[in-house]
């Protein structure tokens, strides 16, 4: 890999962004990642239990069906607000997209949590219903591409991946945090009360989180690059246009890293507690549990981990060499967890995969923000994280369980966490050539800097680029 293109001392460089600021940013990017997660995955945790109440049916499993092919369509509108808040993140800036963001999804989650049933307002709660899910999804879709551009953007080249690395683990602090919030409503509560008007307290709580994220991110302050390019720049912009005429190789990369990231996450996310209700009898409460605690923990861990290993060593090469060892890995780990019943040991490998899925989340997440120029990096980032998504993430379920039924093996969905590794590392790969002709796509690297643009920050001599 090349290093870093020396500083040249006759230019001055402009002051790097203030740490309170690339702080604040940070802190901001995780808030809202979390509360985007919590109320994307507080659905899928409770829709079958409220399934009932908005698609009554003789047969339970086709109510339970109804409410999770709901679930499923949100993924699909996903590029839509991707686009959307794209285009709004880099013709008014990104502050102003995140700020629309949570405000829809805690608005969209809110009024889930109030819905009449069936019973009160017949087919229009479930068409209601739908929308609200619609607009989760759209919102979404802007949210998490958003905040890792705004902090790649604010944050100072030596701690940039650090600084990147909360606003992924803010997506799994989400998740565990919903994951706890259930499964505490429900002892609270007991079944009975859940299913009747317990499952409503989880989407209510959603206000005090929104309205957090939002005193945080009032405040922010735009990030630097962007004010740089917006005063050159200011008419005539149209970022989507741009990215599907002039910067489609790199799409296609982002796409791709991002189906491969999801699939090997959504397996760690949602598979694993099924396989040990499955495999070993583990109970429902004590599944999800051990879920949540390996979640929270490797977000701890890994997450941090991946932002210190990419400042030091360059976000590609710790991308591939993360993404090369959850290949090699994925399948003893599953085989660690089916052979022993020992909890401890079984916890041990499932943390082994979620903490390197922690590393090389960070690692290409903050690829993502590097092979796009400034003035489109919302808008190439927001549509090929969104895509690659729909399969890698909202997909990968349902092939985990394909792959079972096909294979009649419990451990058969780490085939797929190796093939979407497999096709990560060429991504990754090909992610370099792609940077080297865009002539400002490393300006959140610090190294290089456009001829038509203010000098650029340079990052710590002897640093590895990508």
């Amino acid at each position: 890999m090349p290093f870093e293109t020396p500083p040249d001392p006759a230019v001055s460089a402009p002051p790097s962004p203030p740490r309170r600021q690339a702080r604040r940013a940070s802190l901001a990017g995780m808030l809202g990642t979390l509360v985007e997660y919590y109320d994307f995955s507080v659905y899928a945790f409770l829709a079958a239990i409220f399934a009932p109440s908005f698609f009554p049916a003789g047969n339970p499993a086709v109510a339970t069906l109804g409410a999770l092919l709901v679930f499923a369509s949100a993924y699909l509108v996903r590029p839509l607000g991707g686009i959307a808040f794209g285009w709004i993140g880099d013709r008014a800036g990104r502050r102003t997209a995140l700020t629309a963001t949570v405000l829809l999804m805690g608005f969209a989650s809110v009024v889930i949590g109030l819905l009449p049933t069936y019973a009160s307002i017949g087919i229009l709660a479930p068409i209601l219903l739908v929308l609200l899910r619609l607009l989760q999804g759209f919102s979404a879709g802007g949210e998490l591409v958003g905040a890792l551009t705004l902090v790649a953007e604010s944050a100072t080249p030596r701690r940039r991946g650090l600084m990147s690395s909360l606003t992924p683990a803010g997506s799994s602090f989400g998740f565990a945090l919903a994951t706890g919030v259930v499964g505490a409503t429900a002892y609270f509560v007991g079944q009975d009360a859940m299913e009747a008007w317990g499952w409503r307290i989880p989407f209510l709580l959603c206000l005090p989180l929104t309205v957090i994220c939002l005193l945080v991110r009032v405040g922010l302050e735009e990030s630097p690059e962007f004010e740089r390019v917006d005063r050159q720049t200011t008419e005539g912009r149209r970022p989507v246009r741009e990215v599907l005429k002039d910067h489609k190789a790199a799409l296609v990369v982002v796409t791709v890293l991002a189906f491969a990231l999801n699939t090997t996450g959504y397996v760690g996310l949602t598979y694993v507690a099924g396989f040990l209700r499955d495999v070993h009898g583990f109970s429902t409460a004590m599944a999800s549990t051990l879920s949540a605690i390996v979640i929270a923990v490797s977000c701890v861990i890994g997450m941090p981990l991946g932002g210190i290993l990419t400042d030091r060593f360059g976000r590609r090469a710790v991308c591939i060499c993360a993404t090369a060892t959850m290949a090699v890995l994925a399948l003893p780990m599953f085989l660690l967890m089916q052979s022993t019943s020992d909890t401890l040991t079984i916890g041990g490998a499932y943390l082994v995969i979620m903490v390197l899925n922690g590393i090389q989340t960070v690692a290409g997440f903050s690829l993502y923000t590097s092979i796009f120029p400034t003035r489109v990096r919302y808008t190439g980032t927001a549509i090929g994280h969104n895509l690659g998504l729909i399969v890698g993430g909202g997909f990968t379920p349902y092939i985990a369980a394909q792959l079972v039924l096909w294979s009649g093996q419990p451990v058969a969905p780490a085939l797929w966490m190796i093939a979407g590794s497999i096709v990560g590392i060429i991504a990754v790969a090909a992610s370099a050539r792609i940077q080297d002709l865009i002539p400002d796509a490393r300006t959140v690297t610090g190294s290089v800097t456009p001829a038509s643009a203010s000098p650029i920050p340079q990052p710590a001599k002897g640093t590895i680029d990508g």
